[in-house]
């Protein structure tokens, strides 16, 4: 069995959802790592022993992380990238660019978990195993029960979706760290794809991080409606 781990990045023209899955070793292994991040920067840079991992908070330095120099949150960041890099299964990435489309957040969000929910069932029946989908909490759980329900019963237009069990879990992301691991891939997923660095430091700092999970990503793509 594995565990896929789904969160969401966006802005309004560009949405996009990213999954991480892994084997119950590779899920505890990514979660003490973290520990041991925050850990570490609580002792040398006074973040509240609270803190989480996410990646708006980190990248401009707010929240629990503000204050903390920007080499040493880059530094957080790749500590991350290398427990996730060294331990997950794969990472499954969709995209939709809106196109200047007046749609709502909530519609986007509906159609890539489509898609994402399609890639991962896929995955798992390409390697005979089941998966269980956990997701950050969002507004309209229920209307994701129900379209999980549907797909499961009668198919998407793309698939028929057989290796998903049970329904989509919603967990806090103060509750677990791999909800927060995928939080810092999807982010930086959506800046590297949509956003121009002003700053050739930058380009280089995010290219240089996203080598390190590179190697495990198994499906990106970007819908155009």
């Amino acid at each position: 069995m594995l565990l896929a781990y789904v969160d969401e990045s966006y802005s309004p023209e560009w949405y996009y959802m990213a999954a991480m899955l892994c084997d119950g070793p590779g899920a505890q292994a990514i979660t003490s790592a973290l520990d041991a991040v925050v850990a570490k920067a609580v002792d040398s840079f006074g973040v509240p022993k609270d803190a989480e991992l996410h990646g708006y908070e980190l990248f401009n330095g707010v929240g629990w992380w503000k204050d903390v120099p920007v080499r040493a949150r880059i530094g957080v960041y790749n500590e991350v990238f290398t427990a996730i890099g060294a331990h997950c299964t794969v990472l499954l990435l969709r995209g939709m660019n809106a196109g200047g489309r007046h749609t709502s957040a909530s519609s986007r969000h509906r159609r890539v978990l489509q898609h994402l929910l399609e890639q991962i069932d896929e995955y798992a029946d390409r390697h005979d195993e089941h998966v269980l989908v956990i997701a950050d909490e969002v507004g309209e759980q229920s209307k994701h029960w129900a379209d999980l329900h549907d797909y499961l019963r009668t198919g998407t237009d793309a698939r028929q979706l057989t290796r998903i069990v049970d329904t989509m879990h919603f967990a806090p992301s103060s509750a677990s760290r791999l909800v927060q691991a995928i939080d810092l891939v999807v982010f930086l997923y959506r800046r590297v794809q949509t956003h121009t660095e002003t700053d050739a430091r930058a380009t280089r700092a995010n290219a240089a991080l996203w080598a390190r999970i590179e190697p495990r990503v198994g499906h990106q793509d970007c819908w155009y409606p």
